[in-house]
């Protein structure tokens, strides 16, 4: 949606694409998440939890029998058949995560929020790179679908929450406003050095809000631990728009099992009503081929 200035957070995020809040974690949430992680990490390595992102391959979907190169993400941190989601589930529904999105999405009230994606970017096994890319925008477009793709509203917020430090989103600032310059045209998938291109630095516990439609790469270091949380929030008035995006991932498979019944009161409420909203996005626009944003 056009994010309009009327707060700081806002602000940034029209001129720039992205913005980096620090610290939103206390220490004993940071330290239980950060175990939770590695438990969930290391079961999805074993071959024990098939929901994962296999190095090689940059969209969905994933085959888990084809993680020969190791994984370079774990899925569906929310479905109740992974150990740890209950923990997974706080955080995501948490007044931390969804204070800031509120305001991002100059939401009326919580009955606008739909529940979307809950996944983990994690250290491969060996190096790894994600091309230059709009999330829900083809290479091939040219600049006038571009620019007609970009003047739509988002209708939604995705973010990264870093538990160790993590510089592997590499950006574009303002250029979630604009077509790519003949130089972004031309360059090789996974050049560097694009003008103004920017790494977003996030120590543990920071995260970063972003266009996913800025131009953007990840650049992943075997050497460096990552457990960083990656997730999204929907508005109600995505519709189609978003449906596509968050169905391809297949949390559609699971998300009506979710145990909110664990979560206390106040997070139980909110969680089912956006659970709601989005088993009714899906209802609504199940008869569609919705396919995939990108391939490869």
């Amino acid at each position: 949606m056009a994010v309009t200035t009327d707060t700081p957070l806002r602000a940034q995020l029209e001129r720039d694409g992205f913005v980096v809040i620090k610290s939103i974690l206390d220490p004993s949430t940071l330290a239980a998440l950060q175990a939770a992680s590695a438990r969930s990490t290391d079961l999805a390595r074993a071959g024990n939890w098939p929901h994962v992102r296999i190095v090689g391959k940059q969209f969905p979907p994933w085959d888990p029998t084809q993680a020969t190169g190791g994984i370079w993400g774990v899925q569906h941190l929310m479905n109740p058949a992974l150990p740890d989601s209950k923990i997974f589930t706080e955080l995501y529904f948490s007044d931390a995560i969804l204070g800031i999105i509120k305001d991002l999405l100059e939401c009326s009230g919580e009955e606008d929020l739909v529940m979307e994606l809950f996944n983990m970017l994690v250290r491969p096994e060996k190096d790894f790179e994600l091309r230059w890319h709009r999330d829900d925008i083809p290479p091939e477009a040219t600049d006038e679908e571009e620019l007609k793709r970009l003047e739509e509203p988002a209708w939604h917020a995705q973010y990264n929450l870093a538990l160790y430090d993590d510089e592997s989103l590499i950006v574009v600032p303002g250029s979630h406003r604009r077509a790519r310059t003949e130089t972004e045209r031309n360059a090789g998938p996974y050049e560097k050095g694009l003008p103004d291109e920017l790494r977003v630095k996030l120590g543990p516990g920071d995260i970063v809000f972003y266009d996913n439609n800025i131009l953007h790469r990840g650049s992943y270091d075997s050497s460096k631990e990552r457990m960083t949380l990656h997730g999204s929030v929907g508005h109600v008035k995505g519709k189609a728009l978003r449906a596509r995006n968050v169905l391809q991932h297949g949390v559609g498979s699971w998300v009506n099992n979710c145990k909110f019944g664990e979560l206390d009161e106040g997070l139980r409420a909110r969680a089912e009503g956006m659970r709601a909203r989005l088993v009714k996005m899906g209802l609504d626009e199940g008869s569609k081929d919705l396919g995939y944003s990108q391939e490869g």
